[in-house]
Protein backbone atom coordinates (compact mmCIF):
# COMPACT_ATOMS: atom_id res chain seq x y z
CA UNK A 1 0.00 0.00 0.00
CA UNK A 2 0.99 3.52 -0.31
CA UNK A 3 -0.06 6.61 1.10
CA UNK A 4 -1.01 9.65 -1.12
CA UNK A 5 -1.48 12.88 -0.32
CA UNK A 6 -3.61 15.97 -2.93
CA UNK A 7 -1.05 18.26 -3.61
CA UNK A 8 -2.20 21.95 -2.87
CA UNK A 9 -4.97 20.49 0.05
CA UNK A 10 -2.30 18.66 2.13
CA UNK A 11 -4.80 17.53 4.56
CA UNK A 12 -6.54 15.14 1.87
CA UNK A 13 -4.85 11.89 1.91
CA UNK A 14 -6.05 8.01 0.23
CA UNK A 15 -4.55 4.87 0.23
CA UNK A 16 -3.48 3.03 -2.62
CA UNK A 17 -2.43 -1.11 -3.90
CA UNK A 18 0.60 -0.65 -6.43
CA UNK A 19 1.34 -3.22 -8.89
CA UNK A 20 4.33 -4.77 -7.42
CA UNK A 21 6.77 -6.19 -10.46
CA UNK A 22 9.63 -7.99 -9.88
CA UNK A 23 12.83 -6.75 -9.72
CA UNK A 24 15.36 -5.66 -11.85
CA UNK A 25 19.32 -6.52 -12.05
CA UNK A 26 21.08 -4.39 -9.07
CA UNK A 27 18.04 -3.66 -7.36
CA UNK A 28 16.37 -3.78 -3.67
CA UNK A 29 13.26 -4.06 -2.14
CA UNK A 30 13.10 -3.16 1.24
CA UNK A 31 10.06 -3.10 3.93
CA UNK A 32 9.32 -0.07 5.29
CA UNK A 33 9.46 -0.48 9.30
CA UNK A 34 9.34 2.64 11.35
CA UNK A 35 9.09 6.46 10.44
CA UNK A 36 8.30 9.69 11.97
CA UNK A 37 5.77 12.43 11.09
CA UNK A 38 6.64 16.01 11.66
CA UNK A 39 6.10 19.37 11.13
CA UNK A 40 8.98 18.86 8.49
CA UNK A 41 6.88 16.20 6.29
CA UNK A 42 4.62 18.90 5.70
CA UNK A 43 7.06 21.17 4.51
CA UNK A 44 8.01 18.41 1.95
CA UNK A 45 4.84 18.71 0.64
CA UNK A 46 3.93 22.34 0.51
CA UNK A 47 7.50 23.06 -1.57
CA UNK A 48 6.94 19.44 -3.15
CA UNK A 49 7.78 21.10 -6.59
CA UNK A 50 9.88 23.96 -5.70
CA UNK A 51 12.58 21.88 -4.06
CA UNK A 52 11.62 18.25 -5.96
CA UNK A 53 10.45 16.46 -3.24
CA UNK A 54 7.65 14.90 -5.28
CA UNK A 55 9.96 13.10 -7.41
CA UNK A 56 11.76 10.90 -4.95
CA UNK A 57 8.50 8.59 -5.03
CA UNK A 58 6.60 9.43 -8.05
CA UNK A 59 2.78 8.61 -7.15
CA UNK A 60 1.79 7.85 -11.19
CA UNK A 61 -1.56 10.02 -10.08
CA UNK A 62 -1.77 12.97 -11.11
CA UNK A 63 -2.73 15.71 -8.54
CA UNK A 64 -1.56 13.43 -5.78
CA UNK A 65 1.99 12.77 -4.68
CA UNK A 66 4.00 10.45 -2.09
CA UNK A 67 5.23 12.78 1.13
CA UNK A 68 9.41 11.76 1.79
CA UNK A 69 9.49 10.57 5.49
CA UNK A 70 12.65 9.57 7.43
CA UNK A 71 13.32 6.26 8.64
CA UNK A 72 14.02 2.70 8.87
CA UNK A 73 13.85 -0.29 6.66
CA UNK A 74 14.67 -3.69 6.12
CA UNK A 75 15.68 -5.35 2.79
CA UNK A 76 13.13 -8.15 1.76
CA UNK A 77 14.77 -8.83 -1.68
CA UNK A 78 17.89 -7.78 -3.35
CA UNK A 79 19.86 -8.39 -6.89
CA UNK A 80 22.71 -6.15 -5.20
CA UNK A 81 25.82 -6.00 -3.81
CA UNK A 82 25.53 -3.64 -1.94
CA UNK A 83 22.42 -4.89 0.38
CA UNK A 84 21.50 -7.94 1.71
CA UNK A 85 18.55 -9.73 2.80
CA UNK A 86 17.96 -8.90 6.64
CA UNK A 87 20.23 -5.98 6.51
CA UNK A 88 17.98 -2.52 7.62
CA UNK A 89 19.08 0.76 6.82
CA UNK A 90 17.97 4.57 8.11
CA UNK A 91 17.43 7.10 5.31
CA UNK A 92 14.26 8.71 3.49
CA UNK A 93 11.47 6.76 2.55
CA UNK A 94 7.97 6.88 1.22
CA UNK A 95 4.79 6.50 3.37
CA UNK A 96 4.74 2.57 1.94
CA UNK A 97 4.59 -1.09 2.84
CA UNK A 98 7.70 -1.66 0.66
CA UNK A 99 9.86 0.50 -1.78
CA UNK A 100 12.48 -0.16 -4.26
CA UNK A 101 15.97 1.19 -4.92
CA UNK A 102 18.71 0.47 -7.05
CA UNK A 103 22.25 1.02 -4.63
CA UNK A 104 25.31 1.75 -5.57
CA UNK A 105 28.72 0.84 -4.85
CA UNK A 106 28.61 0.31 -1.09
CA UNK A 107 30.95 2.83 0.83
CA UNK A 108 31.91 3.23 4.36
CA UNK A 109 28.55 1.70 5.33
CA UNK A 110 25.93 2.97 3.21
CA UNK A 111 24.79 3.47 -0.11
CA UNK A 112 22.89 5.51 -2.55
CA UNK A 113 20.10 5.14 -4.67
CA UNK A 114 20.99 5.40 -8.62
CA UNK A 115 17.15 5.03 -9.99
CA UNK A 116 16.94 6.84 -12.76
CA UNK A 117 13.93 9.25 -12.04
CA UNK A 118 16.48 10.59 -8.73
CA UNK A 119 19.16 11.40 -10.65
CA UNK A 120 19.59 15.05 -10.56
CA UNK A 121 18.25 15.33 -7.07
CA UNK A 122 19.90 16.39 -3.96
CA UNK A 123 22.25 13.36 -2.97
CA UNK A 124 22.01 13.91 0.89
CA UNK A 125 18.14 12.39 0.02
CA UNK A 126 19.41 9.52 -1.86
CA UNK A 127 21.80 8.13 0.62
CA UNK A 128 20.80 5.07 2.78
CA UNK A 129 23.17 3.70 6.09
CA UNK A 130 23.39 0.87 6.92
CA UNK A 131 22.50 0.32 10.82
CA UNK A 132 25.14 -2.14 11.59
CA UNK A 133 27.73 0.47 10.48
CA UNK A 134 26.18 3.51 11.48
CA UNK A 135 27.96 5.73 14.41
CA UNK A 136 24.52 7.48 15.26
CA UNK A 137 22.39 4.36 15.71
CA UNK A 138 21.37 2.74 18.59
CA UNK A 139 18.54 0.53 18.81
CA UNK A 140 17.72 1.99 22.20
CA UNK A 141 16.83 5.43 20.99
CA UNK A 142 15.06 5.00 16.93
CA UNK A 143 11.98 6.99 17.70
CA UNK A 144 14.24 9.73 18.99
CA UNK A 145 16.24 9.16 15.85
CA UNK A 146 13.45 9.03 13.06
CA UNK A 147 11.67 11.91 15.21
CA UNK A 148 14.80 14.46 15.73
CA UNK A 149 18.05 13.15 13.21
CA UNK A 150 16.67 14.98 10.01
CA UNK A 151 15.32 17.97 11.67
CA UNK A 152 18.74 18.12 14.03
CA UNK A 153 20.87 18.16 11.09
CA UNK A 154 19.29 21.10 9.37
CA UNK A 155 19.63 22.56 12.95
CA UNK A 156 22.94 22.09 13.29
CA UNK A 157 23.11 23.63 9.51
CA UNK A 158 21.63 26.50 10.49
CA UNK A 159 23.33 27.35 13.47
CA UNK A 160 26.77 26.74 11.76
CA UNK A 161 25.52 28.97 8.64
CA UNK A 162 24.80 31.70 11.08
CA UNK A 163 27.87 31.89 12.73
CA UNK A 164 30.33 31.17 10.22
CA UNK A 165 28.87 33.86 8.48
CA UNK A 166 29.29 35.82 11.64
CA UNK A 167 25.54 36.21 12.39
CA UNK A 168 25.57 39.07 9.47
CA UNK A 169 26.62 41.39 11.60
CA UNK A 170 23.20 40.93 13.93
CA UNK A 171 22.95 40.62 17.70
CA UNK A 172 19.83 38.89 17.41
CA UNK A 173 18.21 35.28 15.42
CA UNK A 174 14.27 35.42 15.12
CA UNK A 175 12.86 32.30 14.44
CA UNK A 176 9.15 31.88 13.34
CA UNK A 177 7.13 28.76 14.40
CA UNK A 178 9.68 28.58 17.53
CA UNK A 179 7.42 25.28 18.61
CA UNK A 180 8.57 23.09 15.73
CA UNK A 181 11.31 20.70 16.44
CA UNK A 182 13.95 22.21 13.68
CA UNK A 183 13.14 26.30 15.47
CA UNK A 184 13.95 25.07 19.03
CA UNK A 185 16.76 22.39 18.31
CA UNK A 186 18.61 25.43 16.56
CA UNK A 187 18.25 27.36 19.04
CA UNK A 188 19.61 25.79 21.59
CA UNK A 189 22.67 25.43 19.59
CA UNK A 190 22.55 29.09 18.86
CA UNK A 191 22.17 30.10 23.14
CA UNK A 192 24.43 27.55 24.09
CA UNK A 193 27.03 29.74 21.73
CA UNK A 194 26.12 32.95 23.60
CA UNK A 195 27.09 35.04 20.76
CA UNK A 196 23.33 36.32 20.16
CA UNK A 197 19.87 36.68 21.73
CA UNK A 198 17.58 34.11 20.22
CA UNK A 199 13.84 35.59 19.42
CA UNK A 200 11.01 33.03 18.85
CA UNK A 201 7.65 34.10 17.80
CA UNK A 202 4.99 31.28 17.53
CA UNK A 203 0.91 30.84 17.91
CA UNK A 204 -0.44 32.67 21.19
CA UNK A 205 -1.14 29.10 22.37
CA UNK A 206 2.12 28.04 22.34
CA UNK A 207 3.98 30.63 24.17
CA UNK A 208 4.03 28.31 27.37
CA UNK A 209 5.79 25.41 25.91
CA UNK A 210 8.10 27.22 23.63
CA UNK A 211 9.01 29.50 26.63
CA UNK A 212 8.62 26.39 29.30
CA UNK A 213 11.83 25.08 26.73
CA UNK A 214 14.27 27.60 27.82
CA UNK A 215 16.18 27.74 24.59
CA UNK A 216 14.94 31.69 23.70
CA UNK A 217 15.43 34.88 25.43
CA UNK A 218 12.12 35.76 24.61
CA UNK A 219 9.45 34.65 23.14
CA UNK A 220 6.87 36.48 21.40
CA UNK A 221 3.10 35.52 19.86
CA UNK A 222 3.20 36.89 16.09
CA UNK A 223 0.16 39.46 17.24
CA UNK A 224 3.26 41.16 19.06
CA UNK A 225 5.55 41.28 16.05
CA UNK A 226 4.60 44.98 15.81
CA UNK A 227 6.17 45.79 19.42
CA UNK A 228 9.18 44.69 18.74
CA UNK A 229 12.63 46.92 19.26
CA UNK A 230 12.75 47.22 15.34
CA UNK A 231 16.29 49.11 15.51
CA UNK A 232 18.33 45.52 16.37
CA UNK A 233 20.33 44.15 14.02
CA UNK A 234 18.62 40.98 13.43
CA UNK A 235 18.63 37.82 11.19
CA UNK A 236 15.09 36.24 10.29
CA UNK A 237 14.91 32.72 10.14
CA UNK A 238 11.32 31.55 8.39
CA UNK A 239 10.51 28.13 9.60
CA UNK A 240 6.28 28.90 9.36
CA UNK A 241 6.57 30.42 5.68
CA UNK A 242 3.74 32.79 6.20
CA UNK A 243 3.28 35.79 4.06
CA UNK A 244 1.76 37.67 7.23
CA UNK A 245 4.62 37.39 9.68
CA UNK A 246 7.26 37.39 6.86
CA UNK A 247 5.96 41.00 6.01
CA UNK A 248 5.22 41.80 9.22
CA UNK A 249 8.93 40.97 10.63
CA UNK A 250 9.95 42.53 7.86
CA UNK A 251 8.44 46.08 7.51
CA UNK A 252 9.31 46.36 11.66
CA UNK A 253 13.19 45.48 10.97
CA UNK A 254 13.75 47.23 7.61
CA UNK A 255 16.88 47.74 6.86
CA UNK A 256 17.90 46.27 10.26
CA UNK A 257 17.01 43.08 9.58
CA UNK A 258 20.74 41.68 7.90
CA UNK A 259 19.45 38.93 6.70
CA UNK A 260 16.91 36.65 5.93
CA UNK A 261 16.13 32.65 5.03
CA UNK A 262 13.00 31.13 4.44
CA UNK A 263 13.52 27.21 5.60
CA UNK A 264 10.49 25.92 6.08
CA UNK A 265 6.61 26.04 5.74
CA UNK A 266 4.78 24.37 8.74
CA UNK A 267 2.12 27.19 7.79
CA UNK A 268 1.64 25.64 4.42
CA UNK A 269 -2.29 26.75 4.20
CA UNK A 270 -1.13 30.09 4.92
CA UNK A 271 -0.37 33.04 2.09
CA UNK A 272 3.05 32.28 0.84
CA UNK A 273 3.14 34.70 -2.35
CA UNK A 274 3.06 38.29 -1.12
CA UNK A 275 4.99 41.60 -2.79
CA UNK A 276 8.57 42.32 -2.13
CA UNK A 277 9.06 43.03 1.66
CA UNK A 278 11.05 45.78 3.15
CA UNK A 279 14.50 45.08 4.14
CA UNK A 280 16.50 42.00 2.52
CA UNK A 281 15.21 40.06 -0.03
CA UNK A 282 14.39 36.80 1.49
CA UNK A 283 16.92 33.34 0.91
CA UNK A 284 15.53 30.59 0.47
CA UNK A 285 17.78 27.93 3.00
CA UNK A 286 18.55 24.64 1.16
CA UNK A 287 20.27 22.35 3.61
CA UNK A 288 21.97 20.09 1.25
CA UNK A 289 24.15 22.87 -0.16
CA UNK A 290 25.45 23.79 3.28
CA UNK A 291 26.08 19.90 3.93
CA UNK A 292 28.57 20.25 0.52
CA UNK A 293 30.11 23.06 1.47
CA UNK A 294 31.00 21.50 4.91
CA UNK A 295 31.49 18.52 3.42
CA UNK A 296 34.43 20.24 1.05
CA UNK A 297 35.60 22.23 3.74
CA UNK A 298 35.65 18.96 6.67
CA UNK A 299 35.56 16.28 4.23
CA UNK A 300 33.09 13.29 4.88
CA UNK A 301 34.32 11.85 7.56
CA UNK A 302 34.84 15.88 9.62
CA UNK A 303 31.25 16.56 8.77
CA UNK A 304 30.20 12.90 10.12
CA UNK A 305 32.00 13.82 13.35
CA UNK A 306 30.95 17.02 14.45
CA UNK A 307 27.32 16.02 13.41
CA UNK A 308 28.03 13.23 15.68
CA UNK A 309 28.94 15.10 18.44
CA UNK A 310 26.25 17.83 18.52
CA UNK A 311 23.33 15.26 18.61
CA UNK A 312 24.70 13.16 21.03
CA UNK A 313 24.29 16.44 23.23
CA UNK A 314 20.84 16.78 21.85
CA UNK A 315 19.56 13.84 23.00
CA UNK A 316 18.70 14.42 26.26
CA UNK A 317 16.83 17.71 25.01
CA UNK A 318 14.90 15.34 22.50
CA UNK A 319 13.97 13.28 25.43
CA UNK A 320 13.16 15.65 27.81
CA UNK A 321 10.84 17.71 25.62
CA UNK A 322 8.85 15.26 23.79
CA UNK A 323 6.19 13.10 24.35
CA UNK A 324 6.83 10.16 21.60
CA UNK A 325 3.02 9.30 20.26
CA UNK A 326 3.61 5.87 18.63
CA UNK A 327 0.89 4.66 15.80
CA UNK A 328 0.34 1.26 13.88
CA UNK A 329 -0.34 1.37 10.39
CA UNK A 330 -1.02 3.79 6.86
CA UNK A 331 -4.27 4.27 8.05
CA UNK A 332 -3.11 5.62 11.10
CA UNK A 333 -0.28 7.76 9.64
CA UNK A 334 -2.56 8.74 7.07
CA UNK A 335 -4.75 10.65 9.89
CA UNK A 336 -1.81 12.10 11.97
CA UNK A 337 -0.47 13.38 8.61
CA UNK A 338 -3.98 14.93 8.29
CA UNK A 339 -3.95 16.27 11.16
CA UNK A 340 -0.08 18.30 10.61
CA UNK A 341 -1.28 19.83 7.83
CA UNK A 342 -4.04 21.25 9.46
CA UNK A 343 -2.27 22.80 12.59
CA UNK A 344 -4.08 20.03 14.78
CA UNK A 345 -0.66 18.79 16.71
CA UNK A 346 0.69 19.52 19.69
CA UNK A 347 4.19 20.55 19.46
CA UNK A 348 4.93 18.32 22.87
CA UNK A 349 4.35 15.19 20.72
CA UNK A 350 6.76 13.32 18.57
CA UNK A 351 4.88 10.79 16.25
CA UNK A 352 6.16 7.81 15.13
CA UNK A 353 4.36 5.26 12.79
CA UNK A 354 5.26 1.77 13.12
CA UNK A 355 4.52 -0.95 9.60
CA UNK A 356 6.53 -3.85 11.21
Amino acid sequence: MDLLVKKGALAQTKLVAPAQPPLGKGEVRLKVDLFSLTANNVTYGAAGDFLKYWQFYPSGEEGWGRVPVWGFATVTESTSAAANVGERVYGYLPMSDTFVVKPGEKKNGAFADHSAHRQGLAPVYNNYVLNAGDALYAKDTEAMQVLFRPLFTTSFLIDDFLADAGFFGASQVIFSSASAKTSYAAAQLLKARGDVKVVGLTSTSNVAFTKGLGFYDDVLPYEAIGGMDGSAPSVFVDIAGNAGVRTAVHAKFGDSLKYSCAVGATHWDAPRQDQMPAGPAPKMFFAPDVVKKRIGDWGPAGFGQKVGAAWAAFLPTAARTTHVVESVGLEAASRVFADLASGLGDPKDGHVVRLD
